[in-house]
């Protein structure tokens, strides 16, 4: 999977940090937007490179679309009888 900015198309390194209201610091693509520390998951993240703001879901790129992942069969979650 390709994590990149939507605006810009710059790709976070693994040392790259954004802060969290609380304080925090911390790769936010290694834990879907949510902050480690206070547990707050932010809907957006700003690019630090263009400094503008996109939805965090936005910047993962090569994802399966979501009616592909919805046609996958499941097992019943109880047994009749």
């Amino acid at each position: 999977m390709k994590i990149a900015c939507p605006k810009c198309s710059w790709e976070p390194t693994a040392s790259a940090r954004w802060t969290c209201t609380c304080g925090h610091s911390w790769n936010t693509f290694d834990t879907g937007g949510t902050c480690p520390r206070c547990r707050k998951t932010h809907r957006q993240t700003q690019c630090l490179a263009c400094q503008k703001w996109s939805l965090h879901v936005d910047w993962y790129h090569d994802l399966p679309p979501v009616d592909a992942l919805l046609e996958t069969e499941e097992a019943p979650a109880y047994a009749d009888g």
